[in-house]
Formats: C-alpha cells, sequence, structure tokens
C-alpha cells in the first residue's frame, strides 16, 4: 500500500491515519482561496508542515474556493497519484454520508483506492478512543454556542464533559468544533505551538491563532 492521508491537522484524520497500520507517503490539505490558512481549522503551512514533518511525510496543498474545490481536488489528487504512484486515499470522516459519497467521487475519478476507518463509529466512543491512543489535540476554532473559552482546550476527560455540558457532538462532526494535533504516536517529535489571539470571524466561528515556538 502506498498510502496517501487527506489531512485536516486535526483528530480525526490522525485517528484514521492510525488505524491504517501504515504510514503515510504524502499529506493533502485544503487552503482557504488565499492559500495562506486551512480551511475550517485555520492552520498556517508552517504548522502543517511542522506535522508532515513529525509524521515524516511530504505535504501539499491546494487553495480553493467552494466554487472548485472539488476540480482542484481531483487534480491534484491525480497528480499525486502519478507521482508518488499511490495506492490509496484514508479520510476522517465519520458518519456524514454527503462526505462519504464525495470522498468515493474524487477517489473514483483519480482511480486510488478510497478508506473511511472511522465510518460509522461511535462518535462519543470514539474521541475516547483517541484520547486513550495518545493523540493530543487542542481546540483551535470553535462556533458561538462553545464560544472563544473553548479555544485552547486539549480534548481530554473534562473537557469531553464540557462539550457534553454544552449539547454538542464530542467529535465536532457537524463542525462544532476543531482541533490541531501537537503530538501522536505516529510523531516523531511533539509540535510546540505558541498561543496567540483569539479572533471572530464575524459568521459564527471563534479561531485561535498558532505560531511554532
Amino acid at each position: 500500500m502506498k498510502l496517501l492521508c487527506s489531512w485536516s491537522g486535526g483528530k480525526d484524520s490522525c485517528y484514521a491515519l492510525m488505524q491504517m497500520q501504515e504510514r503515510p507517503i504524502v499529506l493533502l490539505n485544503a487552503l482557504n482561496e488565499n492559500g495562506e490558512i486551512s480551511r475550517s481549522h485555520g492552520l498556517t503551512k508552517a504548522l502543517l508542515r511542522a506535522q508532515a514533518d513529525a509524521l515524516g511525510a511530504s505535504i501539499h496543498f491546494i487553495a480553493a474556493t467552494w466554487s472548485d474545490y472539488t476540480e482542484k481536488f481531483i487534480n491534484k489528487l491525480r497528480m499525486l497519484t502519478n507521482q508518488y504512484e499511490l495506492t490509496d486515499v484514508v479520510f476522517g470522516d465519520i458518519d456524514i454520508e454527503s462526505h462519504r459519497e464525495w470522498e468515493e467521487k474524487v477517489c473514483n475519478a483519480a482511480k486510488i483506492n478510497c478508506n473511511l476507518p472511522l465510518w460509522q463509529q461511535d462518535r462519543s466512543a470514539l474521541v475516547t478512543e483517541m484520547v486513550a491512543a495518545g493523540i493530543v489535540a487542542m481546540i483551535v476554532s470553535c462556533n458561538d454556542h462553545l464560544g472563544q473559552d473553548f479555544l485552547g482546550r486539549i480534548i481530554n476527560k473534562e473537557t469531553i464533559e464540557l462539550l457534553e455540558a454544552k449539547g454538542v457532538d464530542v467529535c465536532g462532526e457537524n463542525g462544532e468544533f476543531h482541533t490541531v494535533v501537537i503530538d501522536c504516536p505516529l510523531f516523531k517529535n511533539p509540535i510546540d505551538v505558541v498561543q496567540g489571539k483569539k479572533l471572530h470571524n464575524g459568521t459564527g466561528y471563534h479561531f485561535l491563532e498558532l505560531s511554532l515556538a
């Protein structure tokens, strides 16, 4: 198997990768249209590259709007499949059917196998497994319902209980929050980060600025 990981930088893509029991050759991350930070998570390319280095993988990016995202993803996936002679892609989605359909579509277009090892697993059990497996993930964006006080929190038993008390999905599968993995068993070294400003994007989401230490 020659594996590409669709890499958000967060806990779900990391745990999905761990389930494959195969180190990735390459990571693929989607940036916003200006190519500066990752979509949804708001991570810098420098931070994402540090994760890739810790994994011993190369990382490639696409910068896209929502309207041309699919086309650019397929084109990049085809290019990387040929360049690295890839056989498989792994995604971290859990149970949103439209996401699975899209992932299968882009993989079919690139003629590569699609893997979703977390598919239809219990969300509450999954996040507990992630913590037990040694994934250290920090909340870097969240919606207004959670509020900026959740930014910078490490996903652990206490944080899971707070999320449950707020009545949100503890995996954040519906976009309630996003994380960045700063350590896991696959990393050669932890990622040292410095927390910066807490920002609001004006459309219902808070973001934590992070830089490398």
